[in-house]
């Protein structure tokens, strides 16, 4: 089968995984530095991230951005 479609690198991979790995790599201080969002400065948890993640798409996108360049190094 020829697929003309790039290789998604986040295909089959949660969003709550891609946080769990970034937190778990870079901790919440490092991953609020790189991504300045209320969410990861104040009283960050993994539920409170996914909720604002999950319904705001610029910062979705900043954090699978970063999970990429993570697992590209």
């Amino acid at each position: 089968m020829n697929d003309s479609r790039p290789h998604d690198p986040l295909h089959g991979i949660t969003l709550e995984k891609i946080l769990t790995e970034l937190v778990a790599h870079y901790g919440w201080e490092e991953l609020g530095r790189r991504i300045d969002i209320r969410c990861f400065n104040f009283d960050p948890s993994i539920s409170s991230s996914l909720k604002f993640l999950r319904k705001t798409p610029w910062a979705r996108t900043k954090v699978e951005q970063l999970y990429v360049r993570l697992k590209a190094d």
